[in-house]
């Protein structure tokens, strides 16, 4: 028997999403919440308890990566790399391929392993500097960095991707290349709907957009060396099975540019800047491990398996399916895919799936709803280039399109086609 009813699974996300929309700080609510789903579901307190802190364990790697890339972000925010570097983009690449940059980049810094949060916090002050110089809206900038985040997160070796190998037993680098074809689809969409949203919504103000440096800007072969080096560092993993952890590789590659840019004695206030915003990611991280626990360990799989067993549907969405409805329960592609593959992962062998098409296919679907208000994403992503909530809570519909493509290509070529 599962520790949670499915309606404890139900009411804790109900209660999150409910308390941080009256304002509750995230983290709060949801680890408010998952403690109202683990006592309504039929846990006693203190199991309700000991699975909340089971799930923010789960997530312990992916907060200690956050902090760790504040020294990269400090730098290249406060050392006015990241402005150097939009400026160069906008006179190499112009102004009708601005956003089309912003979502490459994103991609790029995601798919060789920076979390999709710290990614597009990363390119932030690029996107808020070339939308005041050639006068793009906060939504269509902040629309290409997380499509492209999301295209990126599924062919990355982050967290949720070695989940998803772990649970089927695949090599890594199988999972990550499963996910090319749906990732550039995604980048595509993303800068499509981006155009749409390019004169709606709010701007960047000169002073947004003047925070992002101070001083005399670097050139931007030194601009580029903090990114580059950090980017070189984790494509070891993939390219030759040496694994540099983002935890290494970030603030290594943070200190290559401060040193490259003659501005080393300056690293710990870059340091400090940058651990400023990674913070609330990370504090965030960890209510959405909490909520996860719930959860992964209550009868609302039960309930899908049941369902979709019912319905007549080809076995294979069960994947896909899965993957969407867990990153909905826990905001989070990395907590959406651990459950996801965990949980329904036997089952999807045992009706014929195979481990590859079922990692690919529930990996996709975790990009679909891993925005929604109860989750870190959302919000730091949000505040990355100062969004209020509204204006915020309006892309998500985009978002989700863009996620929602990706995946039914993944479902169109491993459960149609099986290639």
């Amino acid at each position: 028997m599962p520790a949670v009813s499915a309606l404890g699974a139900i009411v804790a996300l109900i209660v999150a999403i409910f308390l941080i929309l009256r304002k509750v700080p995230p983290a709060y609510g949801m680890i408010a919440g998952a403690l109202a789903g683990g006592l309504v579901g039929g846990a006693d307190l203190a199991a309700t308890v000991k699975l909340m802190i089971e799930g923010a364990q789960g997530i312990t790697t992916a907060v200690m990566r956050i902090l760790a890339a504040g020294v990269l972000a400090g730098v290249l925010i406060e050392s006015g790399a990241a402005t150097s570097i939009a400026e160069t983009i906008v006179k190499k690449l112009g102004e009708s391929r601005a956003l089309l940059a912003l979502a490459a980049a994103t991609m790029i810094l995601t798919a060789v392993g920076v979390f999709v949060d710290v990614a597009v916090i990363t390119v932030s002050p690029i996107a808020l500097a070339l939308a005041l110089r050639v006068d793009l809206s906060k939504p269509a900038v902040l629309l290409a960095m997380i499509g492209g985040g999301k295209a990126g997160n599924i062919i990355s070796p982050n967290p949720n991707a070695i989940a998803a190998s772990d649970a089927f037993q695949l090599p890594l680098t199988s999972v990550m290349a499963a996910g090319i074809v749906p990732a550039l689809v995604g980048l595509v969409c993303t800068y499509f709907l981006a155009k749409r949203l390019m004169k709606k919504g709010s701007r960047v103000s000169g002073d947004e957009a003047a925070a992002a440096h101070v001083g005399k800007l670097p050139s931007f072969a030194a601009a580029m060396v903090a990114p580059l080096v950090a980017i070189l560092l984790l494509a070891l993993r993939p390219l030759a099975n040496i694994a540099v952890d983002p935890l290494i590789a970030l603030p290594v590659g943070g200190l290559a540019g401060a040193l490259l840019m003659g501005r080393i004695r300056m690293i710990n206030t870059y340091a400090v800047s940058g651990l400023g915003k990674m913070a609330p990611v990370a504090v965030m991280l960890l209510g959405t491990g909490a909520l996860a626990g719930i959860i992964a360990n209550s009868g609302l799989k039960n309930v899908l398996i049941d369902g979709l067993a019912s319905s007549g549907l080809p076995s294979y969405l069960l994947a896909p399916v899965s993957g969407i409805l867990m990153s909905l329960a826990t905001a989070s592609t990395t907590a959406g895919t651990v459950v996801a593959s965990n949980v329904f992962g036997s089952t999807l062998v045992e009706l014929g799936v195979t481990g590859i098409a079922a990692a690919a296919m529930i990996h996709a679907g975790a990009t679909v709803a891993d925005h929604m208000p109860h989750g870190s994403f959302f919000h730091a992503t949000g505040g990355s280039v100062n969004m209020d909530i509204n204006e915020r809570l309006k892309l998500i519909p985009y978002e989700s399109a863009i996620g929602l493509m990706m995946t039914v290509i993944s479902t169109l070529i491993f459960g149609v086609f099986k290639f």
